[in-house]
């Protein structure tokens, strides 16, 4: 049986992984048969966000505690599991993302991502296994591509600053919508907006099925 890894960056769009992405990649993850490793990073959200009112809290909170809501607690720790574990990895996006696992939001181009994810990831892309990387996910593969000297190519939807911002990575960018994908074949690195560009959940469920199964089609 196929063994999927999915990395959550907490609980929430704005704060953590965005819960409509992750929860459609488990689904359509589930009625493809294949075994889920779902896992976060044991780390400090980069902070707490009320999700109606866009007010920040002083509290903080785990990123792998807050995951593990989206889980019902079937999660580990990011930092035990291997590349030779894993079949395959996705990412799903959320704002959160953005700031838990790599910096984008606060630091632009010139982000970091965090060590363990990075190291994971890299290892996928070494033994040639494929990655999918969902709404704003596909920035930190581009990261991850050019601080491993390697070309590549993924969408980061219609947004333009994104998408400027992935290619001064020197990373190839095609324009798709959030029904759609963009497949390098190359990395093995299969991408799709989201909630970069869709207006419906409708339209992100077909965008992430798509996805999946590419991912899987790739192992």
């Amino acid at each position: 049986m196929q063994k999927v890894g999915v990395v959550l960056a907490g609980c929430g769009a704005k704060d953590g992984a965005e819960i409509h992405e992750s929860v459609l990649t488990l689904l359509a993850l589930d009625r493809a048969g294949v075994k889920v490793r779902i896992m976060a990073p044991n780390i400090d959200q980069f902070h707490v966000v009320n999700h109606s009112t866009n007010n920040e809290y002083k509290s903080k909170r785990n990123v792998l505690s807050e995951a593990a809501r989206i889980a019902r607690g079937d999660i580990v720790p990011l930092e035990d599991i291997k590349s030779d574990e894993l079949d395959a990895l996705i990412f799903p996006g959320g704002t959160g993302m953005a700031k838990n696992i790599f910096n984008y939001i606060i630091e632009g181009p010139n982000f970091t991502v965090i060590k363990d994810v990075e190291s994971l990831t890299r290892d996928m892309i070494r033994k040639n296994k494929p990655i999918g990387a969902i709404c704003i996910a596909p920035v930190m593969i581009a990261k991850i591509l050019q601080n491993m000297n390697r070309g590549g190519k993924v969408t980061g939807g219609f947004d333009e600053k994104i998408s400027a911002d992935i290619e001064s990575m020197g990373i190839n960018i095609k324009k798709v919508d959030a029904r759609n994908i963009v497949v390098d074949n190359k990395n093995k690195i299969v991408s799709t907006p989201a909630y970069v560009e869709a207006k419906s959940i409708k339209d992100v469920a077909i965008g992430i099925d798509k996805l999946v199964n590419k991912v899987l089609e790739m192992v």
